[in-house]
């Protein structure tokens, strides 16, 4: 029963969700220090999540923790929009002239960063296509995330248009506290207003350094390892030991009886329930020797201090060590949907294809043995396919012929003797049992007896014993036999231990290569989780370059230049460097997770590069046209006054949706709940991404601002210069 399981998760979502909330409706008060103007995005928030739980129930998509994840992370990108709003519209007020209209004032601020907030929030919507074209097992696993945070980010982008203005109507009244009597935005002017100053002056330096912060990033990106997904902690753990073939069912109930004990010794195990063999059903296809052992465990609070998941996994199996026993860890779901997709019940699979099933299985032993060399290999077991006991009953034609005795008949006693017959059927209540009759165990248990003590029938009457009609001989058969792609295919099953994914399968590929000749026509397919990781990174190679040509696009759309478009562009690789930082110093791998934290950051990224640059463009519009009122063109002086005004007295408004955004991550990072392990790998890169993304916004793009309008404004003012002068000869003469 996974219900506790699915109901813990959910759980989890939510309180991070009801966490988040609260923690940004603070921050919109905090800024803004007018509670009626925070209701503005307080009440947004809600309208935007419940029109993404509207758009759910239609296209089928339950709540569980992926579909709440993606809502979780979309919920301080959601009220970004509605911040610039308020925090326009209070600009806009305080500036205002005596007895000028309310209402007309905000619908102008309004109008005047729509368009822009409009298109910003559907570049975020835009920037998760990438999840859409994921197939197979992450392609379920994350459509729901990325439908719920296309549909929170969609409906944030139509509210941002229609109901934020309308609330501003209604709420945005009264007393306004204006911005230099506001403590927290005076800190934050004094704080700014000095580092802006300095960038004004080694501009070409501030670039230069920021180029060099991105070069540096390649050394944490080089130290990560690569996984398909970090585990997730089911509350249940799934030993799956393998021995030899050949062990008897009576020795592989008192290995199964033994192993059981053990891992009920640990105090942190609540229950152990094992089975060797295949269950009664013709899904579980599961020889004998293959074990499989769930042990349900306390809550984590309930564990000895200090002790982890692999912690406990490792104590254990260091006292599960029985010789000629391969053992193997993993989770139930986990387990099953690894073993329904690749057929590999561990995290790395080897499987050796060919056309001879002997020279594939001696193949695949040589490779068991030279992956057991590689560090980081917890146990690598392969497949006998010709390590099968069978018992051999030839009929011998010429004694059968003496005895007039058919093949058949022969055949008809052995199946009657050794596997039962059905002879009738008992009813007991609502249930009908099959009664199968067969020879009792001793005589059916050593090849001597089955001579000696089955018995034939002749046609004439009488019995002749089995030995003497046929040749009875022990032989060595194959276990099972499995085709890949129409080709006979042995598995070789790799558990690991403190090693990422990708190192490890590059190492065992080495060493593989280098210690196992292959005759043509076999060849080796490395599987399991790898196998999901190479399809997924060979998707994305595809898909985000395509997805960062659409971002290029609507930017173009919104700035019409390619110069202001590249400038927004260049914080996406900027905001990598902060995730990938903060990755290494958490020591978490890149995995498929973590790839939907950076596609999410992605279009996060370009947004706050978007207010900025609304701002810088708008104080330098102002400037030029009280220029060109004077019949005057701007210099270079201008153009830094419009770069500390666009920058510096806009300061709040940049703040606030990096600190929302942020304050809508902290609680999913901080989470330890159940399904809390894959949520925290999707925010963290969000979260280290959105301060280099902070420090790219506020310090970086003013600088390439400076200099990419700074072309031609020295030649302009040169020209008023000799106009100037030309004007003043003229009233000489």
């Amino acid at each position: 029963d996974r219900s506790n399981l699915i109901y813990a998760a959910i759980d989890t979502l939510k309180r991070t969700l009801f966490e988040e909330s609260i923690v940004v409706a603070l921050v919109c008060i905090v800024f803004l220090l007018h509670v009626r103007s925070a209701l503005v995005a307080i009440l947004m928030l809600p309208v935007g999540v419940l029109m993404a739980f509207g758009a759910m129930k239609p296209l089928g998509i339950g709540s569980n923790i992926m579909s709440l994840g993606g809502i979780a992370i979309a919920i301080g990108a959601m009220i970004d929009a509605a911040i610039v709003m308020i925090e326009n519209a209070h600009k806009h007020l305080e500036r205002a002239e005596p007895g000028r209209s309310r209402v007309a004032i905000l619908i102008e601020a309004a109008a005047e960063v729509g368009p822009a907030l409009f298109f910003s929030l559907l570049i975020i919507t835009v920037s998760f296509m990438p999840i859409f074209t994921l197939e197979s097992q992450e392609g379920r696993l994350f459509s729901p995330l990325a439908f719920t945070k296309t549909f929170a980010m969609a409906a944030a982008a139509l509210l941002s248009v229609t109901l934020v203005p309308a609330l501003m109507v209604i709420f945005v009244r009264g007393r306004i506290i204006p911005e230099h009597k506001n403590p927290i935005n005076r800190f934050l002017i004094w704080i700014y207003r000095p580092v802006i100053n300095g960038v004004l002056r080694a501009k070409m330096l501030v670039i230069v350094l920021a180029l060099g912060a991105i070069v540096v990033s390649i050394w944490p990106a080089r130290q990560l390892g690569t996984e398909f997904m970090p585990d997730l902690n089911e509350g249940t753990l799934l030993y799956m030991p393998t021995t030899l073939p050949g062990i008897s069912v009576t020795k592989a109930a008192e290995l199964l009886q033994m192993q059981d004990r053990i891992i009920r010794s640990f105090p942190e195990v609540v229950s152990v329930y094992g089975k060797a063999g295949r269950a009664v059903t013709a899904t579980d296809p599961a020889p004998s020797e293959m074990f499989e052992t769930i042990i349900n465990l306390k809550p984590k609070e309930q564990w000895r201090a200090g002790l982890t998941v692999d912690g406990l996994i490792a104590e254990m199996d260091k006292a599960l060590q029985f010789p000629g026993v391969s053992n193997a860890w993993t989770m139930p779901i986990k387990a099953r949907i690894d073993m329904l997709s690749t057929g590999i019940r561990t995290p790395v699979g080897v499987k050796v294809i060919g056309p001879d099933l002997t020279v594939i299985d001696k193949l695949a032993r040589q490779v068991e043995q030279v992956v057991k060399g590689v560090p980081g290999t917890s146990s690598a077991y392969a497949e006998r396919s010709l390590g099968g006991y069978y018992l051999e009953i030839t009929p011998n034609r010429e004694a059968l012929a003496r005895y007039g005795i058919a093949v058949q008949d022969v055949q008809d006693t052995i199946a009657t003797a050794l596997g039962g017959q059905s002879v009738t059927t008992t009813v007991e209540g609502r249930q009908r049992f099959t009664v199968n009759m067969r020879y009792p165990r001793d005589l059916r248990d050593n090849p001597g007896a089955i001579a000696s003590d089955i018995l034939v029938p002749m046609p004439a009457g009488g019995a002749v014993p089995l030995g003497e009609v046929a040749d009875i001989k022990p032989a060595r058969g194959p276990t099972t036999i499995r085709t890949e792609n129409g080709q006979l295919a042995t598995y070789i099953y790799v558990d690991i231990r403190d090693r990422d994914l990708g190192g490890y399968v590059a190492d065992a590929q080495r060493a593989v290569q280098a210690g196992v000749q292959f005759p043509p026509g076999t060849y080796v397919v490395w599987s399991g989780q790898y196998e999901y990781l190479e399809r997924a990174t060979a998707r994305l190679k595809i898909v985000v370059p395509v997805t960062l040509l659409i971002i290029f696009l609507l930017l173009y759309l919104n700035f019409r230049s390619v110069a202001e478009t590249m400038i927004v562009m260049l914080s996406l690789p900027f905001a990598l460097v902060g995730g990938l930082w903060l990755m290494w110093a958490l020591g978490f791998n890149l995995s498929v997770a973590v790839a939907v934290g950076f596609i999410a950051l992605a279009g996060v990224a370009a947004e706050t590069g978007v207010v900025m640059l609304i701002y810088l463009n708008y104080a330098l519009a102002e400037i030029t046209a009280r220029r060109a009122a004077e019949g005057r063109t701007i210099g270079r002086d201008d153009l830094n006054r419009a770069i500390i005004e666009g920058a510096v007295e806009r300061v709040r408004p940049k703040m606030m949706t990096v600190v929302a955004i942020m304050a809508g991550l902290l609680p999913i990072m901080w989470s330890t709940g159940t399904g809390s392990e894959i949520m925290q790998r999707i925010a963290v890169p969000m979260i280290g991404g959105m301060i280099s993304s902070t420090l790219l916004t506020l310090i970086v793009i003013p600088a390439i601002f400076a200099v990419v309008k700074g072309f031609g404004i020295g030649a302009k003012a040169s020209e008023h210069e000799v106009a100037a002068v030309a004007m003043r000869k003229e009233a000489r003469l």
